[in-house]
C-alpha cells in the first residue's frame, strides 16, 4: 500500500494529538493506495498460497457499531453501491488490502501479516460509523469537536467518497492490539475502502487516561482543544459542502 500525500489530512492529525481533561487522544488519518508497494508481494503471496484464490470469501465477525458494547446507535439498514455482498465475508484480496493498511500505518512497530480475517468486520450503515466516531470524539472534546467534525468529514468525502465505500473495522483481542496497553479507555480503526478509486482512508484513534502513567495528571484540570490553523481557515468554505446525510 502507498501512502498517499494529503496536506489537509496531516493537518488533520496534528489536530488530533490533544489532551483535555485527564485523557490523550491520539488519532491519526491517512489515505493510501491500493498498489502494492515494498513488502506487500510478500504478503500477498502468503495469503494465497497454491489452491487459494484472491476471490476467496473469508469469515469476518459482525459489525462492531451493532454490538450492545459499542459507543455507536444500534444496527440499521445496509448501504452503498455494494449492497449485495456478503455482509459478514470479504475476498482473500480485501483482506490483503486491509492488512497491508495496518502494516503500512503501524509500520515498523506492528506486523499484522498474521491477522485472522475474524478480528475484521464489515459495517453495514455508513451514517452509524460516522456517529460512533463522533461520540467518540465528542465525548472528550465536547463543544470544540462541533466545528472541526466538518472539516474532518468533508475532508474525508473529498477524499474517498463516502457514498461508494465500504466500511471495514479492526477489532483485535488484547494480544493483538497496538493500542492494548494499560490505560486505553476506547479506539477504533476503520477503512473507507473504495473500489473504484482503489483506495483506503484509514482512521485510527485512542483516548488515553493519562492517570494510568502519570499519578499526577489525576486532576481535573481541562487543557484547550486548540484547531490547527490549516483546519481552522478552510472551515467555513467546507461546510456548505457538507450531504444532509454527513449533518449530525
Amino acid at each position: 500500500m502507498k501512502l498517499l500525500e494529503n496536506a489537509v489530512f496531516e493537518s488533520l492529525t496534528n489536530t488530533l494529538l490533544v489532551q483535555a481533561r485527564a485523557m490523550r487522544i491520539d488519532g491519526r488519518i491517512e489515505s493510501y493506495s491500493c498498489k502494492m508497494a515494498g513488502n506487500d508481494k510478500k504478503l500477498y503471496k502468503m495469503l494465497n498460497q497454491e489452491g487459494q484464490s484472491p476471490s476467496d470469501l473469508q469469515a469476518l465477525s459482525p459489525p462492531q457499531t451493532g454490538q450492545p458494547s459499542s459507543i455507536s446507535p444500534k444496527r440499521s439498514m445496509y448501504y452503498g453501491s455494494y449492497e449485495n455482498e456478503m455482509a459478514d465475508a470479504c475476498s482473500r484480496k480485501m483482506l490483503f488490502y486491509l492488512i497491508s493498511t495496518l502494516n503500512a500505518s503501524f509500520q515498523p512497530d506492528y506486523d499484522f501479516s498474521n491477522a485472522k480475517s475474524e478480528e475484521f468486520s464489515r459495517e453495514p450503515n455508513l451514517q452509524l460509523v460516522i456517529d460512533a466516531i463522533d461520540s467518540g470524539l465528542s465525548g472528550v472534546l465536547e463543544e470544540s469537536y462541533c466545528q472541526f467534525k466538518h472539516k474532518l468529514w468533508n475532508a474525508i468525502e473529498a477524499e474517498i467518497q463516502l457514498a461508494d465505500c465500504i466500511v471495514y473495522s479492526y477489532n483485535p483481542d488484547l494480544n493483538s492490539d497496538p493500542y492494548g496497553e494499560e490505560g486505553c479507555l476506547w479506539s477504533f480503526n476503520y477503512f473507507f475502502y473504495n473500489k473504484k478509486m482503489k483506495r483506503i482512508v484509514f482512521f485510527t484513534c485512542r483516548g488515553m487516561c493519562l492517570s494510568a502513567h502519570d499519578p499526577m495528571n489525576e486532576s481535573d484540570e481541562e487543557l484547550e482543544f486548540e484547531m490547527d490553523p490549516l483546519v481552522e481557515s478552510d472551515y467555513s468554505q467546507d461546510t456548505e459542502r457538507l450531504t444532509p446525510m454527513m449533518v449530525a
